[in-house]
Formats: C-alpha cells, structure tokens, sequence
C-alpha cells in the first residue's frame, strides 16, 4: 500500500491540483509580486498591498489563500471574516511589521496626545486597531495631503518612506524607528556600479529604500509605479532597487527589456548579505500551497475585538484612495 506522506508530485502536477482545489473549494489565490515565480503565474490575482486589499475584499470566493506574509493574510481576515483565510505557511513574517508592536505604539500614542496615527500595511491586526488610517507605498502621499496641514501625525513603522512624505510634503511627522529589512541592504555604491555598466538604464527604487538610494533613482515609488513605468516607457533597461520577485512580473510583460537587480551591500569584510529577496516571501512554496488547501489549515484569526477596530483604519484607506 502506498503510504500518503510517500506520495510526491511535480511542479506541473502541484500546479494542477491546487488550480481543482481552488475551483472545487470555490477558492481564489492571491499572491503578492515578491513571491516565487511559479505560484505568480498560477494566481487568480498578483499585485502590490493595496490591490491585494482591494481584491481580498472584493472577491465573492469563500477561501482565499493568501501567498504573501502574515499581516497580509490578517488584512484579508478583517476585510473578509466570514471567509476562510489560508497562509500557506505561518511563519512567512515580515521585519517591518516586527519593528512596531501594538504595546510599544499604545505607549507612543500616550506619550503624544493629539495625535494621529498612519500605518504603513506591513503593520499587525492589532497596530491597525490603534491606527486612524493606514497607508500604501502607493498612496501614503495622497492619504497625508488629506490631512489639514497642522494635523499633528505619528507616522510609522517604515522611518524611510515617512521620511520621503516629509520632505516631499514639507510636513513634521513623527517617525516611527523602523525598516524593511530587505530595503535596508540597498546602497549608492552597488547602484552606481551597475549605472556604469548600463548607462542608458532607468534606475527604479521602492520607497522604503534609504534616502541617499531614493536620490538616485530615475522612478521612485511602490512596486505596482514601478512596473507600470517599465511596461509604459520607451526605455530598454532599467536598474530596480526593490525585492527581486518583481522582475518576474516585469520581465512577462515588458517583451524586449532587460532587468537588472540591485545586489546587497557589501559589508567592510568583503561579505554581502545573503540576497535582495524577502526570505520571508519565499516561504511561500507550491508544495505549502497545496498542502493548506488539502488540509484546509493553517488559517488567519482576528479577534472581534481587534478586527472590528482595525477594519475601520484599512476602510478608510480604501476611501482615500
């Protein structure tokens, strides 16, 4: 008898029983553009935070299946509760979200009274519970400018795009300590190498890149500006300062175009870090994928409490937006 934990399937194979799973649990994937290839091009639905919100609570399917990290999968759950939310593996973190815990914000927020609070998404259910309004890379700016301008805000946990707002807006936010820790890696030196060997490329960088990166970009925005700038332009190659996942989605789409990524910074030792990709993102596997939908677990849980709060804040942005 052939045991259950003998049985192994190919990648074409995982591919075609998660596409009749999802079909026969009236189930939809979403995956975030940092995520492997090979689950990408399986999706029902790939884009950036604030569209993979817009999808989550838009979609009439009762499972949705999360490939990203935590917080997103929780983002579906507040949006969705009545529907069964998976996260292939709950694990898949993210180092922004750590850096601001809902103790330490609650804390801040006593510290400064008066104030309104603006979250990036890479944020927990509960940091969004104690949030006015939470906010994209893509449209953090648009959100701010809504505010009067002596609105008094704490702005966080991402130090480098609220940093980016205030020079841009000429606003005095408060800025939480945090980054991305993928982000972080991106230095001058490594983009100005690759700039000599392709002079003619646009350089690209997200904005949760440092400020001196930010400065040397051509492009600067959310991965989803990125994208639509390199299908839309006339250029031929362009240097991207942002998780490596995203050239998958651009090399599919821009026929003809070359991508180069931005490498880690190398350290005083000679030793670079160990990538430009989340290895958070890539814990999302096609193996982890069928097996939640074959288990039906592990799922995402909000308490009431916690989800009622931090629904308002997500709403909000998609009102703004």
């Amino acid at each position: 008898m052939v045991k259950k934990e003998d049985i192994r399937l190919d990648s074409e194979e995982l591919k075609r029983e998660i596409r009749r799973m999802l079909e026969a649990k009236r189930g939809v994937l979403l995956a975030h553009y940092y995520t492997i290839g090979d689950i990408q091009n399986i999706a029902d639905f790939v884009g950036d935070s604030l569209a993979l919100a817009r999808k989550a609570a838009a979609t009439d399917a009762e499972v949705i299946v999360m490939c990203g990290v935590h917080f997103m999968a929780e983002t579906c759950k507040i949006l969705s509760p009545e529907k069964t939310v998976l996260c292939p593996d709950l694990n898949a973190g993210c180092s922004l979200a750590d850096s601001c815990s809902a103790e330490d914000l609650k804390k801040f927020k006593d510290e400064h009274p008066g104030y309104k609070v603006v979250s990036y998404v890479n944020t927990t259910a509960a940091v969004k519970a104690l949030t006015d309004v939470v906010v994209t890379s893509g449209n953090a700016k648009k959100i701010i400018d809504s505010f009067p301008k002596d609105e008094k805000i704490i702005f966080g946990p991402d130090y480098n795009l609220g940093s980016y707002i205030n020079s841009f807006t000429g606003r005095d936010m408060l800025l939480w300590n945090g980054g991305c820790h993928v982000h972080e890696r991106f230095s001058v030196g490594e983009i100005k190498k690759l700039k000599k060997a392709h002079p003619e490329a646009v350089v690209m960088a997200h904005l949760e890149c440092k400020a001196p990166v930010l400065a040397l970009a051509d492009v600067v925005g959310s991965t989803a500006v990125m994208l639509k700038y390199a299908q839309e332009s006339e250029k031929k190659e362009f240097i991207v300062a942002t998780e490596a996942g995203i050239l998958h989605e651009m090399e599919r789409t821009c026929s003809g175009k070359r991508f180069y990524p931005v490498p880690p910074e190398v350290s005083e030792g000679g030793v670079g870090c160990s990538c430009n990709e989340c290895q958070y993102m890539k814990m999302n596997t096609l193996e982890k994928v069928y097996n939640c939908l074959l288990t039906g677990g592990p799922t995402i849980e909000v308490e009431e409490e916690i989800r009622e709060k931090a629904v308002k804040s997500i709403e909000r942005m998609l009102e703004l937006s």
